[in-house]
Protein backbone atom coordinates (compact mmCIF):
# COMPACT_ATOMS: atom_id res chain seq x y z
CA UNK A 1 0.00 0.00 0.00
CA UNK A 2 1.19 3.66 -1.19
CA UNK A 3 1.77 5.95 1.64
CA UNK A 4 0.88 9.49 0.57
CA UNK A 5 3.39 12.07 0.97
CA UNK A 6 2.62 15.87 0.67
CA UNK A 7 5.04 17.75 -1.66
CA UNK A 8 5.08 20.29 0.94
CA UNK A 9 6.89 17.80 3.09
CA UNK A 10 9.55 18.01 1.15
CA UNK A 11 9.80 21.94 0.09
CA UNK A 12 12.76 23.48 1.80
CA UNK A 13 11.65 27.34 2.34
CA UNK A 14 13.91 30.12 3.43
CA UNK A 15 14.03 31.24 7.11
CA UNK A 16 15.27 34.71 7.95
CA UNK A 17 16.57 35.03 11.67
CA UNK A 18 14.89 38.03 13.02
CA UNK A 19 16.02 38.03 16.74
CA UNK A 20 17.85 36.11 18.61
CA UNK A 21 19.34 35.94 22.29
CA UNK A 22 21.63 32.98 24.18
CA UNK A 23 19.51 32.09 27.03
CA UNK A 24 21.69 29.91 28.93
CA UNK A 25 24.96 28.77 28.30
CA UNK A 26 23.92 25.75 26.57
CA UNK A 27 20.38 27.05 24.83
CA UNK A 28 19.71 29.74 22.44
CA UNK A 29 16.27 31.52 21.18
CA UNK A 30 15.73 32.04 17.17
CA UNK A 31 12.83 34.17 16.23
CA UNK A 32 12.46 33.25 12.48
CA UNK A 33 10.10 34.97 9.68
CA UNK A 34 10.20 32.63 6.20
CA UNK A 35 10.43 34.27 3.07
CA UNK A 36 7.01 33.38 1.48
CA UNK A 37 4.72 33.42 4.54
CA UNK A 38 3.37 32.22 7.35
CA UNK A 39 4.13 28.65 9.30
CA UNK A 40 0.63 27.96 10.12
CA UNK A 41 1.78 25.74 12.75
CA UNK A 42 -0.43 23.61 16.11
CA UNK A 43 1.23 23.38 19.58
CA UNK A 44 3.67 20.22 19.66
CA UNK A 45 4.14 20.52 15.99
CA UNK A 46 8.26 20.49 14.62
CA UNK A 47 10.18 21.42 12.07
CA UNK A 48 13.12 20.61 10.08
CA UNK A 49 15.97 22.93 10.13
CA UNK A 50 18.54 22.65 7.17
CA UNK A 51 21.52 24.72 7.61
CA UNK A 52 23.44 24.47 3.79
CA UNK A 53 26.40 21.95 4.15
CA UNK A 54 25.62 21.13 6.94
CA UNK A 55 22.43 19.19 7.33
CA UNK A 56 19.17 18.73 8.85
CA UNK A 57 17.52 18.07 12.10
CA UNK A 58 14.08 18.02 13.92
CA UNK A 59 13.71 21.01 16.46
CA UNK A 60 10.39 21.58 18.32
CA UNK A 61 8.50 24.58 17.55
CA UNK A 62 8.24 26.85 20.73
CA UNK A 63 6.10 29.87 20.27
CA UNK A 64 2.12 29.54 20.18
CA UNK A 65 0.22 29.80 16.62
CA UNK A 66 -1.07 32.74 17.93
CA UNK A 67 1.94 34.54 17.28
CA UNK A 68 1.75 35.94 14.05
CA UNK A 69 4.54 36.43 11.34
CA UNK A 70 7.10 34.55 12.86
CA UNK A 71 7.85 31.29 14.96
CA UNK A 72 10.17 30.91 17.57
CA UNK A 73 12.80 28.30 18.39
CA UNK A 74 14.59 27.20 21.44
CA UNK A 75 18.12 25.08 20.43
CA UNK A 76 20.35 23.07 22.79
CA UNK A 77 23.57 22.92 21.34
CA UNK A 78 24.08 19.04 21.16
CA UNK A 79 25.44 18.37 17.99
CA UNK A 80 26.92 19.35 15.04
CA UNK A 81 24.27 21.17 13.14
CA UNK A 82 22.98 22.91 16.78
CA UNK A 83 26.57 24.09 17.88
CA UNK A 84 26.49 25.87 13.86
CA UNK A 85 23.19 27.18 14.66
CA UNK A 86 24.72 28.64 17.83
CA UNK A 87 26.74 31.20 15.70
CA UNK A 88 23.95 32.13 13.70
CA UNK A 89 21.96 35.80 14.44
CA UNK A 90 19.81 38.20 13.69
CA UNK A 91 19.99 39.01 9.61
CA UNK A 92 21.19 35.18 8.89
CA UNK A 93 19.27 32.54 6.81
CA UNK A 94 18.42 29.14 7.37
CA UNK A 95 16.35 26.26 5.80
CA UNK A 96 12.95 25.36 6.70
CA UNK A 97 10.78 22.11 5.99
CA UNK A 98 7.88 21.53 7.71
CA UNK A 99 5.59 21.77 10.05
CA UNK A 100 5.76 18.08 11.08
CA UNK A 101 3.87 15.83 13.64
CA UNK A 102 0.86 15.58 15.30
CA UNK A 103 0.22 18.15 17.62
CA UNK A 104 -1.22 18.16 21.24
CA UNK A 105 -5.20 17.50 21.13
CA UNK A 106 -6.12 21.16 21.70
CA UNK A 107 -10.09 20.89 21.08
CA UNK A 108 -10.09 17.69 23.65
CA UNK A 109 -8.81 19.98 26.29
CA UNK A 110 -10.69 23.09 25.30
CA UNK A 111 -12.99 23.27 28.18
CA UNK A 112 -11.00 21.29 31.19
CA UNK A 113 -8.42 21.73 33.77
CA UNK A 114 -4.70 21.66 33.12
CA UNK A 115 -2.20 20.65 34.61
CA UNK A 116 1.49 21.21 32.68
CA UNK A 117 4.79 19.76 33.90
CA UNK A 118 7.67 20.31 32.07
CA UNK A 119 11.25 19.63 32.98
CA UNK A 120 14.20 21.16 31.28
CA UNK A 121 14.31 21.91 27.82
CA UNK A 122 10.78 20.02 27.65
CA UNK A 123 9.74 23.59 28.62
CA UNK A 124 10.26 24.96 24.89
CA UNK A 125 7.38 22.82 23.26
CA UNK A 126 5.05 22.61 26.01
CA UNK A 127 5.52 26.83 25.78
CA UNK A 128 3.72 26.41 22.83
CA UNK A 129 0.54 25.37 24.14
CA UNK A 130 1.12 27.05 27.45
CA UNK A 131 1.04 30.34 25.68
CA UNK A 132 -2.13 29.35 23.24
CA UNK A 133 -4.06 28.47 26.50
CA UNK A 134 -2.62 31.49 27.91
CA UNK A 135 -3.98 33.76 24.82
CA UNK A 136 -7.44 31.61 24.99
CA UNK A 137 -7.73 31.83 28.60
CA UNK A 138 -11.53 31.58 28.62
CA UNK A 139 -11.78 28.63 26.51
CA UNK A 140 -9.97 26.09 29.21
CA UNK A 141 -10.27 25.57 32.89
CA UNK A 142 -8.27 25.50 36.03
CA UNK A 143 -4.51 25.77 34.92
CA UNK A 144 -1.66 24.90 36.93
CA UNK A 145 1.64 24.57 35.74
CA UNK A 146 5.02 23.03 36.85
CA UNK A 147 8.35 23.18 36.19
CA UNK A 148 11.86 21.51 37.15
CA UNK A 149 15.25 22.66 36.57
CA UNK A 150 18.72 21.52 37.23
CA UNK A 151 19.70 24.55 38.97
CA UNK A 152 18.24 28.69 39.06
CA UNK A 153 20.60 29.23 36.41
CA UNK A 154 19.51 26.62 33.64
CA UNK A 155 15.85 28.12 34.34
CA UNK A 156 14.40 28.98 30.28
CA UNK A 157 11.78 31.90 29.64
CA UNK A 158 12.28 33.60 33.05
CA UNK A 159 11.03 36.77 32.13
CA UNK A 160 8.21 35.10 30.96
CA UNK A 161 7.82 33.12 34.03
CA UNK A 162 7.29 35.89 36.03
CA UNK A 163 4.53 36.88 33.81
CA UNK A 164 3.05 33.74 34.16
CA UNK A 165 3.61 34.32 38.15
CA UNK A 166 1.48 37.31 38.44
CA UNK A 167 -1.52 36.11 36.61
CA UNK A 168 -4.41 35.41 39.18
CA UNK A 169 -5.94 32.72 36.83
CA UNK A 170 -2.44 30.55 36.69
CA UNK A 171 -1.02 28.62 39.59
CA UNK A 172 3.03 28.17 39.10
CA UNK A 173 5.29 26.17 40.78
CA UNK A 174 9.11 25.42 40.04
CA UNK A 175 11.45 23.35 41.50
CA UNK A 176 15.94 23.05 41.30
CA UNK A 177 17.47 19.97 41.70
CA UNK A 178 20.23 22.01 42.85
CA UNK A 179 19.69 25.54 44.96
CA UNK A 180 22.34 28.85 44.81
CA UNK A 181 21.84 31.42 47.40
CA UNK A 182 19.31 33.73 46.14
CA UNK A 183 16.73 30.72 45.43
CA UNK A 184 13.80 31.70 47.51
CA UNK A 185 11.50 28.50 46.10
CA UNK A 186 11.66 25.01 46.37
CA UNK A 187 14.95 22.46 46.24
CA UNK A 188 14.00 18.93 45.00
CA UNK A 189 12.49 16.68 42.13
CA UNK A 190 9.69 17.95 40.45
CA UNK A 191 7.51 15.08 41.47
CA UNK A 192 7.35 16.37 44.58
CA UNK A 193 5.51 19.35 43.33
CA UNK A 194 2.43 17.35 41.71
CA UNK A 195 0.80 16.57 45.58
CA UNK A 196 0.03 19.68 46.10
CA UNK A 197 -1.87 20.13 43.42
CA UNK A 198 -5.14 19.93 44.30
CA UNK A 199 -7.73 18.80 40.57
CA UNK A 200 -10.48 17.33 39.66
CA UNK A 201 -8.84 14.07 37.66
CA UNK A 202 -12.03 13.46 35.51
CA UNK A 203 -11.47 16.93 34.20
CA UNK A 204 -8.09 17.14 34.07
CA UNK A 205 -5.56 16.78 31.31
CA UNK A 206 -2.14 16.68 31.85
CA UNK A 207 0.90 17.65 29.62
CA UNK A 208 4.14 16.27 30.28
CA UNK A 209 7.69 17.23 28.89
CA UNK A 210 10.83 16.80 29.73
CA UNK A 211 13.75 14.18 29.78
CA UNK A 212 13.05 10.38 29.61
CA UNK A 213 14.00 9.53 33.42
CA UNK A 214 11.41 12.26 34.13
CA UNK A 215 8.34 10.39 32.51
CA UNK A 216 8.27 7.03 34.44
CA UNK A 217 8.16 9.29 37.99
CA UNK A 218 5.68 11.78 37.00
CA UNK A 219 3.22 9.53 35.33
CA UNK A 220 2.99 7.35 38.51
CA UNK A 221 2.62 10.43 40.52
CA UNK A 222 -0.57 11.50 38.05
CA UNK A 223 -1.95 8.01 38.30
CA UNK A 224 -2.12 8.28 42.25
CA UNK A 225 -4.08 11.86 41.74
CA UNK A 226 -6.59 9.18 39.31
CA UNK A 227 -6.06 11.18 35.98
CA UNK A 228 -7.16 8.88 33.18
CA UNK A 229 -4.54 7.57 31.47
CA UNK A 230 -5.91 8.59 28.01
CA UNK A 231 -5.83 12.40 29.66
CA UNK A 232 -2.18 12.26 30.42
CA UNK A 233 -0.29 13.50 27.52
CA UNK A 234 3.12 13.25 26.77
CA UNK A 235 5.54 14.46 23.54
CA UNK A 236 8.06 12.18 22.32
CA UNK A 237 9.71 14.56 20.95
CA UNK A 238 13.63 13.42 21.81
CA UNK A 239 12.74 10.69 19.22
CA UNK A 240 12.09 12.34 16.30
CA UNK A 241 14.61 12.59 13.38
CA UNK A 242 13.32 13.19 9.29
CA UNK A 243 9.93 14.39 9.97
CA UNK A 244 7.68 11.58 7.46
CA UNK A 245 9.01 8.54 9.50
CA UNK A 246 10.72 7.33 6.45
CA UNK A 247 14.51 6.71 7.61
CA UNK A 248 13.02 4.25 10.45
CA UNK A 249 15.21 5.81 13.32
CA UNK A 250 12.21 7.56 15.47
CA UNK A 251 10.75 3.77 15.11
CA UNK A 252 9.27 3.14 19.24
CA UNK A 253 9.76 -0.21 20.96
CA UNK A 254 5.82 -0.82 21.16
CA UNK A 255 3.74 -3.38 19.96
CA UNK A 256 1.83 -1.22 16.98
CA UNK A 257 5.71 0.08 15.57
CA UNK A 258 4.50 3.58 15.79
CA UNK A 259 6.96 6.18 14.09
CA UNK A 260 7.36 9.10 16.30
CA UNK A 261 7.62 11.19 13.42
CA UNK A 262 4.27 10.88 11.98
CA UNK A 263 2.60 9.20 14.82
CA UNK A 264 2.76 11.46 17.15
CA UNK A 265 5.74 12.85 18.86
CA UNK A 266 2.30 13.77 21.21
CA UNK A 267 0.77 10.69 22.35
CA UNK A 268 -1.23 9.41 25.62
CA UNK A 269 -0.09 7.62 28.05
CA UNK A 270 -2.66 4.94 27.42
CA UNK A 271 -1.17 4.57 23.43
CA UNK A 272 2.09 3.98 24.34
CA UNK A 273 2.17 2.74 28.01
CA UNK A 274 3.38 -0.62 26.12
CA UNK A 275 6.25 0.62 24.84
CA UNK A 276 9.75 -0.70 26.54
CA UNK A 277 11.28 3.29 26.93
CA UNK A 278 9.64 6.12 26.50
Amino acid sequence: MKEEIKNSNWKLRKGRIIDAKQMTSAEKWFDIKLEDGGLDHEPGQFVQVELFGIGEAPISICSSPTKRGSFELTVRAAGRLTRAMHALGKGDWLGIRGPFGKPFPVKLMTGNDLLFVAGGLGIAPLRSLINYVMDNRREFGKVDILLGCKTPEDMLFGDEIKKWQKRLDVNFSCTVDRSAPEWKGNVGLITSLIPGVTMNPERTFSVVVGPPIMYKFVIAELLKKNIPERQIILSLERHMKCGMGKCGHCQIDHPKNYYCCKDGPTFTYEEVKAARKL
